[in-house]
């Protein structure tokens, strides 16, 4: 095809309200996005650019023989598909490859064969000529067996560990065989084979597009113009990342908080795909990152406690904002004193269970700003409510260094100590089998209760009341 435009894989996407809504003849085209990684980022673990293979699937069922605009169906899709694939010559990291279904066997008296699916052309380097001809020598003739065309797909691309695998499937009809285009999509794309597709429908019945809904994003073609903007726009965002930057809010507003994790999951399969360290640029200014534009997405920002944002969408051919509440304050819990740094707290939400957080006292930790609730797993535990960590502010909670209790028992056996409170006791702690014991305790009054192992009557029940004061040793011998 001449034209005086940049091929397709050096193309910006086109925005998708450039994209003519209604339709009225027959052309579905699912776009399924695969990645083969384990754990996968947008570039691969490496680094390296990703190969793109794109497999066509192609429509040659009987119904392709029908009028549509200028000319009939099968010869306009052959005509704008070998247009759309001369401008796919020489782009780098890709390879193609075209599966046909409906071309073998005829329909006779009502009979249908759903096998009929073939991979006439599989993947190599440069092979555009061959889909070409392939594509020109097709005539339609039979059923449309899209699910089982959609299954065998996916054994069409060869192992690979830094692949994107996309199918691109173009139809003229629903499915005839009582396959299920839907399971059979949702099933690769949990599986980590395909992700969420794009449908293109050219003349499909109002009752029959929706039906493809459950299948990925649906686009509409309504005549040859349209088909060939369309089929442009999803060659082009198969071959190109969209760029976006993350805005971390604070709570003035402003996208200031950086320095944190940031994950990207695909909504459907739960695989990762990209991950990075938030950064500020030169500028000033979050930096910018790629994202393929087909996938929605679950976005986790790794504050204390974590911000997850959901249904994260991306626009194709422009630079995409995602904000997301992220206002922090640090705070600190000190312990004065050598110990205090062998104690960690338990950060909760005000009025919540959930545990949010376990951190060591005396290190300060940047937390989302908001009332908390702590628990210091000191003895006995320590439980200050209503902790108030504010923007850019360090909000430092202290409380009382321990004594030491060395406890020496003449024989081992059973008890614990407990924390006077009033006329109530709380108990603190149970004493080991040790004779020689020590316990680092909050300061305030305690009782210890001690039985030996050889007595056998409550009688013999020992019991101390003593004191800790901070930073002191208290010694007891029972």
């Amino acid at each position: 095809m001449m034209s005086s435009s940049p091929p397709l894989w050096r193309r910006t996407p086109k925005r998708p309200s450039e994209i003519i809504d209604t339709m009225r003849f027959a052309l579905a085209v699912f776009l399924f996005f695969g990645a083969m990684l384990q754990t996968t980022t947008a570039q691969g673990q490496n680094g390296d650019k990703p190969l793109t293979r794109i497999l066509f699937v192609f429509d040659a069922s009987n119904s392709m023989n029908a009028r549509w605009q200028s000319d009939t169906r099968i010869n306009i899709a052959q005509r704008l598909l070998n247009e759309s694939l001369e401008e796919l010559r020489d782009a780098p990291n890709l390879q193609l490859a075209l599966r046909v279904y409906g071309h073998q066997v005829p329909i006779i008296k009502g009979k249908q064969d759903c096998d009929d699916t073939r991979l006439e052309v599989s993947f190599r380097d440069n092979n555009v000529g061959l889909i070409q001809k392939t594509i020109s020598k097709i005539t339609p003739q039979g059923t449309t067996p899209i699910a089982r065309s959609l299954e065998k797909a996916a054994d069409d691309f060869p192992p690979c560990d830094n692949c994107r695998n996309i199918i691109i499937l173009i139809t003229d009809g629903i499915e005839a065989c009582d396959g299920d285009p839907c399971a059979v999509s949702q099933a690769l794309q949990r599986k980590g084979i395909v992700l969420k597709p794009f449908v293109i429908g050219v003349g499909l019945d109002e009752d029959f597009k929706q039906t493809f809904h459950c299948v990925g994003n649906y686009f509409d073609a309504t005549n040859e113009d349209s088909f060939r903007n369309i089929l442009d726009i999803v060659i082009t965002q198969a071959l190109n990342n969209t760029t976006a930057q993350v805005n971390l809010l604070d709570d003035f507003e402003k996208p200031l908080e950086t320095n944190v994790t940031v994950n990207f999951f695909d909504e459907f399969s739960e695989s990762l795909s990209y991950g990075f360290v938030h950064t500020m640029n030169h500028r000033g200014n979050p930096d910018t990152i790629s994202l393929d534009p087909v996938l929605t997405y679950r976005m986790e920002v790794h504050t204390i406690p974590q911000v997850v944002k959901h249904g994260v969408k991306l626009e194709p051919g422009r630079h995409n904002i995602i904000a997301a509440d992220a206002g922090q304050g640090t705070l600190e819990v000190k312990i004065p004193g050598r110990q205090g740094g062998d104690v960690q707290y338990i950060l909760r939400k005000r009025n919540e269970d959930k545990t949010l957080h376990v951190q060591q006292v005396n290190k300060p930790e940047k937390i989302l700003t908001g009332l908390y609730d702590l628990e210091i797993l000191t003895l006995p535990r320590t439980y200050i409510d209503s902790v108030e960590v504010t923007q850019n502010k360090t909000t430092t909670v202290t409380i009382p260094e321990p004594g030491v209790l060395n406890l020496s028992l003449t024989t081992s056996g059973f008890g614990s100590i407990a924390k006077i409170e009033g006329s109530a006791l709380r108990h603190v702690v149970n004493l080991n089998k040790e004779i020689n014991q020590q316990y680092s305790l909050q300061p305030g009054d305690y009782k210890v209760t001690f039985r030996s192992k050889n007595s056998k009557e409550v009688i013999y029940c020992l019991e101390r009341e003593f004191s800790v004061s901070s930073g002191a040793s208290t010694n007891q011998k029972l």
